[in-house]
């Protein structure tokens, strides 16, 4: 009785749905290439846009680009 149900099935080198670390790795690499030259593009994008005048600027994109706007020396 014990002795039949301690038999474990020998276990596959690689299972068929497994990948190995390369192929993680070259997925990762290609995938934080993408995030970044999309982020890259967003980035060109609004820098455009703000160029243009067609967006609104944020606090730090204001005080980036026109930095007299926040000069204290006035008071």
């Amino acid at each position: 009785m014990g002795a039949e149900e301690e038999q474990v099935a020998p276990r596959q080198p690689n299972p068929p749905n497994s990948i190995t670390e390369a192929q993680f790795l070259a997925w990762k690499r290609q995938k934080d290439a993408d995030t970044s030259a999309r982020k890259a593009e967003v980035a060109r994008k609004r820098a455009q846009d703000i160029a243009a005048g067609t967006v609104q600027m944020n606090g730090r994109e204001l005080f980036l680009h026109e930095p007299w706007l926040f000069d204290n020396n006035l008071y």
